[in-house]
């Protein structure tokens, strides 16, 4: 044995587990650092991503969904529920009264402050149809229709402000960083529409959502898969169309450049995201001559742009609906509208429940019940899931600020009790789910939570959302975060 193999087994019989722990320390911090990496989305694409170099190829579900696409209609700012479909006559006879406090200990609160007035709810309430829907006077056309829409009465939240509540029910969580509900769609089925993204975002009220655009990205999924904003008025996608002296070809041509070289650089690194940016130069490329031509309504015909109340070339929730109904037409898979505008503080007439949150409840009751009815007619509702909703509820007590009433009626953000909606797509027809108390602050029976929501849209598509997920960080993700129930009772 040489003088070095023996002072080799010396200091190997010498060695104590502390040191062997303290000179591994370095390769075990490495290997836990290259599964983090390997969470990160450096290495292999997930072959249920789908085929590599079209992310957007039709996928199955895990069973035979009722519908194939969806419209979700956020209202951004919340309306409140006590105005438009939670009826509650007990409320009247607290009307100007102190809040008993069991309503005020130990919760949180955005604005109030002190010891707040019940509020009776502005609005005239009737039931219509078969199914007997409560709706207040604030809506003249969707009690036509309202046969066709199932209400989820008990929703609650966890978030009582606006930006992480909007995360919430969309992302299913409060903190940036989650893919959208669209993303997740859009990566489980992927799109059968060829030129056209298959998940597509349209905005109106003239401002962006509290959360911003993060509500419609992709997350840690590939950014293939994040909501492609389109607008109504002026060009449809921002910087769609070629520069000054490059033709249709010219422009064919440098896509095909390109995508040879990102197609080199995957197979040298492997990095999905080069997939993601080869589909993304094609896409463009696509939607250059289809955008233009499913974004144009005003070749729609006269009857429908009076059945909608539809103005070709302005920004507006009427648009917006139309538009919606012509992307499903066309394959999208997922249509996002948010309309902004709806927090009714009542520190001014815009925002106050008397003025404001009539003002805009006009805006989108024709329009609403246009798309319904358009649908239906057009044999598309049965295949086609309408939703909508929003982030939380309003408070049945008056806003006040510093023990002081406001200059106009106006209710508080609540998490404990609001309403959302959905039709179409095999939801029961006619039907509401969930009640709150008597004074519509707190779930009483069939109380849902976001995720249950987020759970039971994704049922209707054929996925169980326990088993769609994605590998990021060293754990599977997935919509529903570690919850969520599929609310059966609403399924037709």
């Amino acid at each position: 044995m040489s003088l070095q193999d023996e002072l080799n087994l010396e200091s190997a019989l010498f060695t104590t587990r502390r040191h062997f722990l303290k000179q591994c320390s370095s390769g075990i911090g490495m290997m836990a650092l290259g599964t983090l990496f390997g969470g990160c989305g450096t290495g292999e694409k997930p072959a249920e991503a789908g085929p590599e170099l079209n992310p957007f190829a039709v996928r199955p579900s895990h069973f035979a969904g009722k519908a194939k696409s969806v419209i979700f209609l956020h209202m951004c700012g919340s309306p409140s529920q006590l105005e438009l479909w939670d009826y509650k006559p007990e409320l009247a006879k607290l009307d100007g009264k102190p809040c008993p406090p069991s309503f005020l200990e130990g919760k949180k609160f955005a604005f109030i402050r002190g010891v707040p007035d019940m509020l009776a709810s502005v609005g005239q309430f009737k039931q219509h149809g078969e199914s007997g829907a409560w709706l207040s006077d604030y809506f003249q056309h969707l009690p036509s229709v309202a046969d066709e829409i199932s209400f989820l009465k008990a929703m609650y939240t966890d978030q009582f402000n606006h930006a992480p509540a909007q995360l919430l029910m969309h992302t299913g969580g409060a903190r940036l960083g989650r893919p959208s509900m669209g993303s997740w769609v859009t990566y489980g089925l992927g799109s059968e529409s060829d030129n056209l993204p298959g998940f597509v975002v349209l905005t109106s009220g003239g401002k962006t959502p509290d959360a911003g655009k993060s509500i419609w990205g992709s997350g840690f999924l590939p950014s293939v898969y994040q909501g492609v904003q389109c607008r109504s008025e002026g060009e449809p996608v921002l910087f769609l169309s070629d520069p000054a002296g490059l033709d249709r070809d010219l422009r064919k041509k440098t896509i095909d450049a390109l995508t040879e070289v990102n197609r080199q650089q995957y197979e040298e690194f492997k990095d999905p995201e080069t997939l993601a940016r080869i589909s993304q130069y094609e896409m463009a490329f696509k939607m250059q001559v289809s955008v233009p031509e499913v974004m144009d309504i005003s070749k729609e015909p006269a009857y429908i742009h009076e059945l909608y109340g539809t103005e070709p070339g302005k920004s507006s929730f009427a648009n917006n609906c139309l538009l919606a109904r012509k992307l499903v037409e066309k394959g999208v898979r997922f249509v996002q509208l948010y309309d902004w505008g709806w927090d009714t503080h009542g520190d001014g007439e815009g925002t106050s429940l008397e003025i404001g949150l009539r003002r805009k409840t006009k805006q989108i009751d024709q329009p609403i019940t246009a798309l319904l009815m358009d649908l239906k007619q057009r044999g598309m509702l049965d295949e086609t899931l309408l939703v909508w909703g929003t982030e939380f509820g309003r408070t049945p007590m008056q806003e006040n600020r510093n023990g002081k009433k406001m200059p106009f009626k106006g209710r508080d953000h609540h998490t404990d009790a609001f309403t959302c909606w959905m039709a179409g797509g095999g939801i029961r027809r006619g039907y509401s789910h969930g009640e709150s108390d008597e004074f519509g602050y707190f779930g009483l029976k069939g109380r849902t939570h976001i995720h249950d929501l987020q759970a039971t849209i994704l049922h209707q598509l054929g996925f169980d959302h326990e088993r769609l997920t994605y590998d990021f960080q060293g754990r599977n993700y997935r919509l529903t975060d570690v919850a969520g129930k599929v609310i059966r009772e609403v399924i037709a």
